[in-house]
């Protein structure tokens, strides 16, 4: 492409008219294909070119960036690959232009320069790579005769690629000599003698290259060089300058822990100082110091405990020193005043972050660093001041009360808890809303935390407290009364008063409390403050948790909820934000109808069933993934109540039950629709064979295709299973595809230092477990369990890699359906795997079964035995 041609592709790629921008992206788009170095070098001489249009130069620049920029690993890998592949003298001409556009008189063309660079030294330095990249940008930075809008540019080309590379998956540790020429530049960046400008740039530079200097950190001189410049950059005049010493600060605590100790008394003299009187924006920065050292320690501690429990010592380099624990009497204090300094105007939909939230925040995470240690450092503020004739004060106790319910143990937090409760009830009724807000969440957190803390006798003030907040209120305060009743009714899961006695001590308020959070739904503000959806997870989590004496009551509920998903097609339109409303309390209402069945009978919800599921599908046709996922999940429920009559829906939502199965692109709701297969599967079983043929190539589609999220595939797997048992031995013609993809995906194996791989691997084990299960379980009833003999060496092979490589398998899962697949082949085929079952690794993993101290795995294994043991004694 052409000079000419490229300047007038780019101003047309902000063409108003979309038919213009179109052709002019494909033209983009085509030069990139048809000779990506000569695209390249188009591009940075448009960036470089002094004269040219500013608009041009940054389009080029940023479009130059995006050819190396991917979301996505895998093609972030691919545009690497393919900058690697082209030819090293065009690199080399395109990277000079491209660094030398740093040095443009023009600040946007510099800016520019510096991200497009950044992406290439992403690529090359960590491969040692581009040596004058760091020697140009020194120059720049060093060169007294330099622009400081050079200077500047050349360190943010430092922090954007120190960024960058920090972000790079697989790429190789930057060598010392690199990171040593790094730090030396951005350090001379940061010097007290340089304008504020560039000691701003140095400084985020500084923050994105912590990352690659633990060896620095190790060097006690270059450490102390670091430091010094860094807390000398805490008394710059320049607030910008300041915030940005005190993130180094932060990144420092969370990657140099262990070498903290020789600074910690100057951090925190600075840090208490800058809380105190530094503006908001610097403050702000001082307290996540020590919200980040809280968590290291919490983190720390936690890991002190594993130590222990392993009999191993802890590490020096991972030692608790306890510093939050050391400054706990003057932090405290510090914090809670920050608590006082509320902006009683902001608005908590918007992304607000000011000083009494950040204060709250670290206090928060100081409690559960300290544990009981924070109850004496804090209590005496809130006794003092929660019945303060002035509100900050009121709310400031309030707040910091319920930062330090979590935390402390239930002996030493649970007096307060139980003190409180009529103190908070009467703050419900504040005259300012913000009290009213903060009151209402803490007794949502005590609901949470420490429920059983509240006296019985105040429960139905509590109650009635809560709901009397529920339609008068502004939006927040009503949300946080909503989020109290949730957090009351979930407190009701682990209860076993409902089962003995057929109720609950909810039983009483249920009617009440149901119809006026209705009523909360209907109100013209419910949009606010999220106090629509608090509302409908509050309906919800009260149904699941119901005792049997309010079926009624629940029944009752149903055609009103059905009525409303009806009605909430007829809702107005005129808006994106009037069509996510829409469909938002379209998924919130499928939601309610799935608790609902969950909690009554085939009987009491099949007269509703053809009005539910005529709904459903109304909702299934819309283009919104969350409803496709709430319906999809209540026709799971629908399916596992009716059992055998749920066939009479299939034919209707088989399309939609599809086009969920072949979302590969909303990978939550692709996960929804495999799970539905399976409820279907155990509910109609047999009838569900005439549409089994698209269902099961619809599954290899998923698990072929290389895109889908990795997590939708364990469940896929365990699907065929389901499908077996359903339709016996019906399930042959799928039968070699199934085993194939069963057997591909039993080859994948994680290293022993990558934690989520492991876990994800366990996950597929179980899934393909699962489907082995219960395909022979299926073949077994269909008698035509010999289809399985040519597989059945495959089979054992996986499970003694199961064996061989079990890791991280805490709840045993694993181990659990390996034993139980062990006793369905040894029951299932008889003598006929006689030699494969005699083999050391059964017996292993039998004995790791009896071994687990599981009940349900040892029953399993005792039977697994007693089967094998028969096959081996003949």
């Amino acid at each position: 492409m052409s000079t000419p041609d490229l300047t007038t592709t780019l101003l047309s790629c902000q063409s108003p008219d979309p038919t213009i921008r179109t052709q002019a992206e494909a033209a983009l788009a085509s030069a990139e294909q048809n000779n990506l170095a000569d695209f390249f070098v188009a591009l940075a001489n448009e960036l470089a070119a002094e004269g040219k249009d500013l608009t041009v130069r940054q389009l080029a620049g940023l479009h130059f960036k995006n050819l190396l920029v991917a979301k996505d690993d895998a093609l972030q890998a691919e545009k690497h690959n393919k900058w690697k592949a082209l030819p090293t003298e065009k690199r080399a001409v395109i990277k000079s232009t491209v660094i030398g556009a740093i040095r443009s008189p023009v600040q946007i063309a510099r800016h520019t320069a510096a991200q497009a660079c950044a992406e290439i030294a992403t690529i090359e330095l960590p491969f040692k790579e581009w040596p004058e990249f760091l020697t140009t940008l020194m120059e720049n930075v060093t060169g007294a005769d330099n622009d400081d809008g050079i200077k500047i540019s050349s360190l943010e080309c430092l922090g954007f690629t120190c960024e960058r590379i920090a972000l790079s998956v697989d790429a190789p540790e930057i060598a010392p000599d690199v990171t040593d020429l790094m730090l030396t530049t951005i350090v001379d960046g940061i010097r007290a003698d340089r304008p504020d400008t560039i000691r701003f740039a140095a400084a985020t530079a500084l923050r994105n290259s912590l990352a690659f200097t633990r060896k620095n950190f190790e060097n006690e001189n270059e450490r102390n060089m670091i430091m010094k410049t860094i807390c000398e950059a805490t008394q710059s005049p320049d607030a910008k300058v300041r915030g940005a010493a005190y993130e180094c600060i932060s990144q420092i605590a969370f990657q140099y822990y262990d070498k903290l100790q020789n600074y910690m008394q100057t951090l925190f003299e600075l840090t208490f100082a800058t809380i105190r009187t530094d503006e908001e924006s610097v403050a702000l920065q001082a307290i996540e110091f020590w919200s980040t050292l809280a968590e290291e320690e919490m983190e720390l501690i936690d890991m002190a405990l594993e130590y222990q429990e392993t009999g191993q010592p802890v590490p020096q380099e991972q030692t608790c020193v306890g510093y939050v624990k050391a400054a706990l009497g003057l932090l405290c204090p510090l914090l809670m005043e920050t608590l006082t300094k509320q902006d009683e105007d902001a608005d908590v939909d918007d992304d607000v972050w000011n000083l009494s939230m950040s204060g709250a925040t670290c206090l928060t995470l100081v409690a559960n660093t300290v544990e009981d240690d924070i109850v004496t450092a804090v209590m005496p503020f809130v006794q003092e001041h929660i019945k303060s004739e002035n509100w900050r004060y009121r709310e400031a106790a309030t707040m910091a009360f319920s930062s330090i319910l979590e935390g402390p143990g239930a002996e030493a937090i649970g007096p307060y808890v139980n003190q409180s409760i009529p103190v908070l009830l009467a703050a419900l009724s504040d005259p300012n809303d913000l009290v009213k807000d903060t009151t209402a969440w803490t007794i949502g957190r005590i609901c949470d935390l420490h429920v059983r803390s509240i006296p019985e006798e105040t429960f139905p003030t509590l109650v009635n407290g809560l709901a009397g907040k529920l339609l008068n209120e502004t939006p927040r305060v009503s949300s946080q009364a909503c989020f109290g009743i949730h957090n009351l009714a979930a407190a009701f899961s682990n209860d076993n008063t409902a089962e003995t006695t057929g109720s609950n001590a909810l039983s009483v308020y249920m009617a009440q409390l149901l119809q006026t959070l209705l009523q909360v739904v209907d109100r013209s503000d419910a949009s606010e403050s999220n106090l629509r959806i608090c509302a409908f997870e509050a309906i919800s989590v009260l149904i699941q948790n119901s005792a049997p004496d309010v079926k009624t009551v629940l029944l009752q509920l149903l055609p009103a909820i059905i009525d409303r998903l009806a009605q909430s097609f007829n809702m107005p339109v005129l808006t994106n934000e009037d069509k996510e409303q829409k469909e938002g309390v379209q998924g919130l209402l499928c939601g309610l109808i799935q608790v609902i069945a969950t909690k009554t009978t085939k009987e009491d919800i099949m007269p509703h069933c053809d009005l539910i599921m005529t709904n459903f599908l109304q909702v299934l046709q819309s283009k919104n993934a969350t409803c496709h996922e709430e319906a999809l999940s209540a026709c799971s429920a629908i399916a596992t109540s009716l059992e055998g009559d749920f066939v009479k829906y299939m034919g209707a939502l088989q399309p939609f039950l599809m086009t969920g199965l072949r979302n590969f692109e909303a990978y939550q709701v692709c996960t929804v629709a495999v799970g539905l297969v399976g409820d279907i599967s155990r509910a109609i079983e047999g009838a569900m064979q005439p549409f089994c043929d698209e269902i099961m190539s619809a599954l290899i589609e998923a698990l072929q295709n290389s895109a889908l999220h990795r997590s939708v595939k364990p469940p896929v797997l365990s699907s065929f299973g389901d499908i077996a048992m359903a339709i016996g031995g019906a399930y042959e013609p799928y039968l070699q595809l199934s085993l194939m993809m069963l057997l591909q995906a039993a080859q994948t194996q994680a290293p022993d230092d990558d934690e989520d791989l492991i876990d994800y691997v366990n996950m597929l084990r179980e899934g393909i477990l699962e489907a082995y299960t219960g395909i022979i379980q299926g073949l077994k009833d269909g008698n035509r369990t010999e289809l399985l003999l040519p597989y059945i060496d495959a089979i054992m092979s996986f499970l003694e890699m199961v064996a061989k490589t079990r890791k991280n398998d805490y709840d045993n899962e694993v181990l659990s359906k390996a034993v139980g697949l062990i006793g369905d082949i040894a029951s299932s085929m008889g003598m006929q795997v006689k030699a494969q079952i005699n083999q050391p690794y059964v017996l292993q993993l039998l004995q790791e079964g009896h071994a687990s101290g599981d009940v349900t795995i040892i029953e399993t294994a005792n039977w697994a035995n007693s089967v094998v043991g028969q096959i081996l004694a003949c």
